[in-house]
């Protein structure tokens, strides 16, 4: 069946062709398209205001971004033979840069597969079904992975909150075979359980794997707070590249648990503990029993989900920096890192920098981070460029 056009409003597809792959719903000539026309997931061909044929997008009228565009060629739809095609591409890519199968294997538009995510841990699989155009194609992402892949199991984790933005319902599924709760992986030859079925997001988080490469560089002999440890990726990480002492906090008893498993099973347990609280109480409490840290690792959860939080999450960001400077030495080292796309580079740095004045500390950056090749860069979308990492020394001169 011949698919429906979305009509552009005029030079509304420069973005388009410059390689942009959204579609805002105020760029719709809606005379011409009415958004209320088309089903949600609806896959269409996206036509410039002049009748030419730009691609084929599906669509959500639920949303701002109310197109996606899956192919450049008009008669190409998304289906199950092209998933097998981008998920093939997506996986030479990350065989060519890993020796071991734990990496994020598809990474929505960077892949050319806009809304689906699939972390990769051995032979089991973890999807994210992001938007309403991959949740209509559930089935063929599923059959597609089996037939690339031939997992042992694969997990939907349809629970994040981009699907709340899709009108979509969330919830967590085995699509196929026996997930098993706990998988172990392996990342700079460090070993962790990884809770698939109970943990944040798909259960690890692959896109610092190169940013705490370099901590384990610097950690050996330091006394190590890891702050917002989850299950210990920074922190067990740092033991195990022979920190002399961790202090992970975490707000969770479940993921505290698993940082005392992981620190088991790397032979550091000696050298690892937790401390279940809230990070910012946590952080003044130890600032009271005056505690110092040679290293303090900074990694919250995005404090700034949406532009219109911008405001109130610089603060926070501000003040839990400030409060990880005040348990350095006089020659400590912070690891700060950022998952908010809101806040720029440049204003985090500045943030630091502020903070470091405010304690008339002196701030010098080590190296800056970003997130791991497996997941690349859209050059055209700046929204998938999203982690920034500073290590720093802070120095009293």
């Amino acid at each position: 069946m011949e698919l429906a056009p979305l009509h552009l409003k005029k030079n509304e597809e420069r973005r388009l062709r410059n390689g942009h792959l959204w579609v805002y719903s105020n760029e719709v000539d809606i005379a011409r398209s009415p958004l209320g026309d088309f089903a949600p997931g609806q896959q269409v061909v996206v036509t410039a205001n002049d009748g030419k044929a730009l691609g084929v997008a599906y669509v959500n009228g639920h949303s701002l971004i109310c197109g996606r565009l899956v192919s450049r060629t008009p008669e190409q739809r998304l289906d199950q033979s092209l998933l097998v095609h981008r998920i093939k591409v997506a996986l030479s890519l990350r065989e060519r840069l890993f020796d071991k199968p734990f990496y994020r294997l598809v990474y929505g538009e960077s892949d050319f597969l806009p809304g689906l995510v699939v972390d990769r841990f051995g032979d089991v699989l973890v999807v994210q079904l992001n938007t309403a155009g991959m949740e209509v194609l559930r089935e063929e992402v599923v059959a597609a992975l089996d037939k690339v892949l031939k997992p042992r199991a694969i997990l939907l984790r349809n629970d994040s909150s981009m699907r709340a933005q899709e009108g979509l319902e969330s919830g967590v599924e085995t699509a196929l075979g026996n997930v098993p709760e706990v998988v172990e992986i392996e990342e700079n030859s460090t070993r962790f359980e990884v809770p698939l079925l109970s943990g944040q997001k798909t259960g690890w988080f692959y896109d610092h794997r190169l940013n705490r490469a370099r901590v384990q560089h610097i950690a050996r002999g330091m006394r190590v707070l890891d702050v917002f440890s989850y299950i210990g990726g920074w922190g067990v990480a740092a033991a195990s590249a022979g920190a002399r002492e961790v202090v992970c906090i975490d707000s969770s008893a479940r993921a505290l648990d698993l940082v005392a498993r992981n620190a088991t099973l790397n032979g550091v347990a000696d050298r690892v503990q937790g401390i279940e609280g809230d990070a910012f109480d946590a952080l003044k409490a130890l600032r009271g029993e005056r505690e110092q840290f040679d290293m303090v690792i900074v990694d919250p959860p995005a404090f700034i989900k949406r532009r219109k939080d911008a405001k109130k999450g610089i603060e926070a960001y501000r003040r839990i920096n400030q409060a990880a400077m005040q348990l350095l030495g006089k020659d400590g080292m912070l690891v700060s890192a950022s998952c908010s796309y809101h806040l720029q580079r440049d204003n985090f740095r500045e943030l630091l920098l502020q903070s470091s004045r405010h304690l008339d500390r002196n701030l010098q950056i080590v190296e800056q981070g970003h997130q791991g090749p497996d997941h690349p860069v859209h050059p055209a979308i700046v929204e998938t460029d999203y982690i920034k990492c500073f290590t720093s020394r802070v120095v009293t001169v």
